[in-house]
């Protein structure tokens, strides 16, 4: 595989990301779905009512496209974005925007990548869908098969660059990265090759890769997949709950090493897992997407021993659902909400929203908030009846998933970046 590396190394050593499960700060949103990777910002308390023309205390206009999500360091905002050539149509040029989170002044513009003649994408993803990851100094970028980087956050240089991970997503890139410690760890889940590989943060280099394990049906199209993986403390280690096509794995995300797998029939998956107690849940993907409970503990092939239930019916393929006070939220993507127990996978009761949704949900405080793609967002309190608080609407179409610090909302449009709060 192709491998360039700017020669350019990070001052001094990288920060260490905290290990699975730490809390941190309220002024951080570092990578998808937030700290947790699960959507949660339990001290947070942004509005409940908020619209173009109420509690709006930012509108940024964002070139290009991207459905990657915000990220937030402190008083810095950055996503990523693709940007056509005026002069080439068919070269694409991959980069990141730093903003200031407090007024939406656009602080950085980086380019990271060109690319000419791109493999083509499907229609409801964008070449810039992973999520980056950001801590106290960098900004790291994954473009699935374009390009991972790493950026100054603080300058907006560029301080490495690892074209490696190479690919056929068929459909475009989707699954994000997440930090651990000092690597980066990113899912690779193709038409043509499935693996997991960790990256240094330093300069780039690759400190581990595992190939799935499990076997994958004759078709090559149903070997890929699009989810995020999550870390998840288990008896005091961390493991990395990482779901493919057809099949999920826990790694020891600090070696790569298997510790479980369950096998499944399902492909193309994006909603990243989530937790509750001693139980992780997954989403299987197309066609006949079902929601899987995996109870910890075991190794090897867990399949027959460690799921407690199933459930087959009104689960999403592109929304991740949450999970708050015992029970599990998951929105499919026409816009029914089905809440169960998470012991007994249960339903509890459903709703239907209008619209269409692409985005990941978010508990904020004690409210749930559901993003549409036709820029609807419902806020709903977290209970058994799911009562609807309030929907607001912003202009334009939302696929990311949205962010949350302190009081503040950021929400991205096809066009915009938003950010609502009290004043």
């Amino acid at each position: 595989m192709r491998y360039s590396l700017l020669k350019v190394s990070l001052c001094l050593t990288v920060m260490l990301d905290l290990s699975a499960g730490a809390p941190l700060s309220a002024q951080h949103w570092p990578q998808f779905r937030g700290p947790s990777g699960q959507g949660h910002a339990p001290r947070s308390h942004p509005p409940v009512k908020f619209g173009e023309e109420e509690l709006l205390q930012w509108k940024t206009e964002i070139p290009g496209r991207g459905w990657s999500s915000p990220v937030i360091w402190e008083n810095e905002i950055w996503v990523t974005t693709a940007v056509g050539d005026a002069d080439d149509p068919n070269r694409l040029r991959l980069g990141a925007l730093g903003l200031d989170a407090l007024s939406g002044k656009i602080l950085h513009r980086t380019e990271l990548f060109v690319i000419d003649h791109p493999e083509p994408i499907h229609d409801d993803n964008s070449y810039a869908s992973p999520t980056p990851v950001i801590d106290e100094r960098h900004l790291f970028c994954h473009f699935g098969t374009f390009g991972t980087a790493a950026v100054d956050r603080r300058t907006g240089n560029v301080l490495w660059k690892n074209e490696s991970l190479k690919v056929e997503h068929q459909g475009g890139p989707g699954s994000s990265p997440i930090g651990y410690r000092d690597l980066l760890i990113v899912t690779c889940d193709g038409a043509n090759a499935q693996y997991v590989v960790a990256l240094r943060k330093q300069d780039g280099t690759q400190a581990w890769i595992r190939h799935r394990s499990a076997p994958h049906r004759p078709d090559p199209i149903t070997h890929r997949a699009f989810s995020t993986p999550l870390l998840w403390t288990d008896n005091g280690e961390d493991l990395l709950i990482s779901p493919a096509a057809d099949q999920v794995h826990a790694y020891r995300p600090e070696s790569g090493a298997e510790v479980w797998h369950v096998r499944y029939t399902g492909f193309s998956n994006v909603p990243a897992p989530v937790t509750h107690e001693d139980l992780v849940f997954v989403c299987t993907g197309f066609f006949e997407p079902a929601l899987a409970a995996i109870r910890r503990g075991g190794s090897g092939d867990v399949t027959q021993t460690h799921v407690p239930w199933f459930v087959s019916r009104g689960v999403s393929t592109l929304p991740s659902p949450i999970v708050v006070s015992g029970r599990i939220y998951a929105l499919n993507e026409g816009g029914i909400l089905t809440c169960l127990d998470c012991q007994t996978g249960k339903v509890i009761r459903k709703r239907r929203f209008v619209g269409n949704y692409s985005a990941s949900p978010v508990s904020a405080g004690d409210k749930l908030y559901f993003c549409s793609e036709e820029g609807k967002i419902t806020v709903l309190e977290p209970n058994d009846s799911l009562d609807i608080l309030q929907v607001n609407r912003v202009n334009g179409i939302i696929k990311a998933s949205p962010a949350v610090v302190g009081n503040r909302f950021y929400i991205r449009t096809e066009n915009h970046l938003y950010c609502f709060a009290e004043n």
